[in-house]
Protein backbone atom coordinates (compact mmCIF):
# COMPACT_ATOMS: atom_id res chain seq x y z
CA UNK A 1 0.00 0.00 0.00
CA UNK A 2 3.01 2.63 0.94
CA UNK A 3 4.47 1.79 -2.67
CA UNK A 4 1.24 2.52 -4.19
CA UNK A 5 0.96 6.10 -2.65
CA UNK A 6 4.79 6.76 -3.25
CA UNK A 7 3.73 5.66 -6.97
CA UNK A 8 0.35 8.28 -7.10
CA UNK A 9 2.56 10.79 -5.51
CA UNK A 10 5.36 11.02 -7.79
CA UNK A 11 2.70 10.69 -10.95
CA UNK A 12 0.99 13.72 -9.09
CA UNK A 13 4.10 15.37 -8.67
CA UNK A 14 5.67 15.67 -11.92
CA UNK A 15 1.49 16.98 -13.50
CA UNK A 16 1.88 19.70 -11.32
CA UNK A 17 5.38 20.70 -12.28
CA UNK A 18 4.30 20.02 -15.69
CA UNK A 19 1.87 22.21 -16.20
CA UNK A 20 3.35 24.86 -13.79
CA UNK A 21 3.25 28.43 -15.35
CA UNK A 22 6.52 30.49 -15.31
CA UNK A 23 9.46 31.27 -17.83
CA UNK A 24 10.90 27.42 -17.77
CA UNK A 25 11.86 27.38 -21.73
CA UNK A 26 8.21 28.47 -21.98
CA UNK A 27 9.51 28.74 -26.26
CA UNK A 28 13.22 30.12 -25.56
CA UNK A 29 14.17 27.80 -27.83
CA UNK A 30 13.87 23.98 -28.26
CA UNK A 31 11.55 22.60 -30.63
CA UNK A 32 10.51 19.34 -31.17
CA UNK A 33 9.71 17.12 -34.15
CA UNK A 34 6.54 18.43 -36.23
CA UNK A 35 6.00 21.66 -33.44
CA UNK A 36 5.61 24.95 -34.68
CA UNK A 37 8.48 27.04 -34.23
CA UNK A 38 9.37 28.31 -31.01
CA UNK A 39 7.76 31.66 -29.94
CA UNK A 40 10.14 33.85 -27.39
CA UNK A 41 8.26 35.87 -24.75
CA UNK A 42 9.16 39.64 -23.79
CA UNK A 43 9.76 41.07 -20.57
CA UNK A 44 9.20 44.71 -19.21
CA UNK A 45 12.23 46.67 -18.63
CA UNK A 46 11.88 48.28 -14.84
CA UNK A 47 12.84 51.46 -16.13
CA UNK A 48 10.79 51.88 -19.12
CA UNK A 49 13.81 51.43 -21.52
CA UNK A 50 14.93 49.39 -24.44
CA UNK A 51 15.54 45.71 -23.04
CA UNK A 52 18.54 44.60 -25.40
CA UNK A 53 18.85 40.49 -25.13
CA UNK A 54 22.37 39.01 -24.77
CA UNK A 55 22.93 34.87 -25.20
CA UNK A 56 19.32 32.99 -25.44
CA UNK A 57 18.14 35.35 -22.21
CA UNK A 58 21.04 34.58 -20.08
CA UNK A 59 21.79 38.54 -19.39
CA UNK A 60 19.59 41.97 -20.54
CA UNK A 61 20.68 45.69 -21.10
CA UNK A 62 17.91 48.21 -20.60
CA UNK A 63 18.98 51.12 -22.04
CA UNK A 64 17.34 54.09 -20.84
CA UNK A 65 18.26 57.86 -23.20
CA UNK A 66 17.55 61.21 -21.25
CA UNK A 67 16.76 63.55 -24.20
CA UNK A 68 17.37 67.09 -21.84
CA UNK A 69 20.99 66.03 -21.18
CA UNK A 70 22.11 64.07 -23.87
CA UNK A 71 22.54 60.86 -21.32
CA UNK A 72 21.80 57.08 -22.25
CA UNK A 73 21.73 55.15 -18.75
CA UNK A 74 22.36 51.12 -19.11
CA UNK A 75 21.16 49.07 -16.20
CA UNK A 76 22.85 45.43 -16.15
CA UNK A 77 20.12 42.57 -15.24
CA UNK A 78 19.09 39.14 -15.59
CA UNK A 79 17.54 37.31 -18.09
CA UNK A 80 14.08 37.97 -16.76
CA UNK A 81 14.93 42.31 -16.62
CA UNK A 82 14.39 41.45 -12.71
CA UNK A 83 17.61 41.79 -10.76
CA UNK A 84 20.85 43.98 -11.10
CA UNK A 85 23.78 42.19 -12.18
CA UNK A 86 27.13 43.82 -11.06
CA UNK A 87 29.82 43.46 -12.94
CA UNK A 88 33.69 44.21 -13.41
CA UNK A 89 33.85 45.94 -16.27
CA UNK A 90 34.75 49.90 -15.98
CA UNK A 91 33.63 50.85 -19.81
CA UNK A 92 32.30 49.19 -23.15
CA UNK A 93 30.77 50.79 -26.06
CA UNK A 94 28.07 50.62 -28.47
CA UNK A 95 28.55 51.56 -31.86
CA UNK A 96 24.87 53.63 -33.57
CA UNK A 97 24.33 53.96 -37.09
CA UNK A 98 22.38 57.85 -37.10
CA UNK A 99 21.88 59.05 -40.43
CA UNK A 100 24.31 57.01 -42.24
CA UNK A 101 27.24 58.30 -39.73
CA UNK A 102 28.97 56.34 -37.26
CA UNK A 103 28.68 57.40 -34.04
CA UNK A 104 30.08 55.83 -30.55
CA UNK A 105 28.25 55.52 -26.96
CA UNK A 106 30.82 55.30 -24.51
CA UNK A 107 29.34 53.85 -21.37
CA UNK A 108 31.70 54.19 -17.91
CA UNK A 109 30.48 52.52 -14.79
CA UNK A 110 28.87 54.51 -12.29
CA UNK A 111 28.87 54.14 -7.92
CA UNK A 112 26.05 54.15 -6.01
CA UNK A 113 26.07 54.99 -2.40
CA UNK A 114 22.83 54.14 -1.94
CA UNK A 115 23.27 50.17 -2.90
CA UNK A 116 26.86 49.70 -2.54
CA UNK A 117 27.57 49.62 -5.99
CA UNK A 118 30.84 51.11 -6.77
CA UNK A 119 32.98 51.17 -10.35
CA UNK A 120 33.91 47.75 -10.90
CA UNK A 121 31.29 46.18 -9.00
CA UNK A 122 28.21 48.08 -10.93
CA UNK A 123 25.10 47.19 -12.84
CA UNK A 124 24.63 50.86 -14.00
CA UNK A 125 26.58 52.71 -16.58
CA UNK A 126 26.66 55.78 -18.39
CA UNK A 127 27.38 57.71 -21.61
CA UNK A 128 27.34 61.01 -22.75
CA UNK A 129 26.64 62.20 -26.39
CA UNK A 130 25.30 65.38 -27.23
CA UNK A 131 23.05 63.61 -30.10
CA UNK A 132 21.19 62.04 -27.78
CA UNK A 133 19.27 65.51 -27.03
CA UNK A 134 18.00 65.00 -30.77
CA UNK A 135 18.17 61.29 -31.83
CA UNK A 136 15.64 59.03 -30.34
CA UNK A 137 15.88 56.07 -33.18
CA UNK A 138 19.36 54.67 -34.16
CA UNK A 139 20.59 50.91 -35.08
CA UNK A 140 23.39 49.92 -32.28
CA UNK A 141 25.77 46.93 -31.44
CA UNK A 142 27.08 46.47 -28.73
CA UNK A 143 30.65 46.01 -29.16
CA UNK A 144 31.91 43.79 -26.17
CA UNK A 145 31.17 43.42 -21.98
CA UNK A 146 31.97 40.42 -20.08
CA UNK A 147 29.45 39.91 -17.37
CA UNK A 148 30.24 36.66 -14.92
CA UNK A 149 32.64 35.24 -17.51
CA UNK A 150 30.99 35.12 -20.18
CA UNK A 151 31.76 38.02 -22.98
CA UNK A 152 29.17 39.21 -25.29
CA UNK A 153 30.08 41.06 -29.06
CA UNK A 154 28.52 42.25 -32.03
CA UNK A 155 24.90 42.10 -30.57
CA UNK A 156 22.68 43.96 -32.93
CA UNK A 157 19.62 45.99 -31.87
CA UNK A 158 17.31 48.86 -32.72
CA UNK A 159 16.67 51.70 -30.50
CA UNK A 160 14.33 52.14 -29.14
CA UNK A 161 12.60 48.85 -30.19
CA UNK A 162 15.43 46.32 -28.46
CA UNK A 163 15.83 42.80 -29.69
CA UNK A 164 13.46 40.98 -28.31
CA UNK A 165 10.41 39.55 -30.57
CA UNK A 166 7.03 40.98 -29.15
CA UNK A 167 4.93 38.70 -27.56
CA UNK A 168 2.45 36.80 -29.59
CA UNK A 169 -1.21 38.39 -29.79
Amino acid sequence: MNFTRFVFAALLSTVILASAPGCGDGGHGRQTAGASPPVKHAHTPPHGGTAIELGDESFHLELVRDPEVGVMKCYILDGHLENFIRVADLTFTINAQVSGKLERLSFQAMANPATGETAGDTSLFEAHAGWLRTVGKFDGELVSLTIRGTKFGSVPFKFPEGNERPPPK
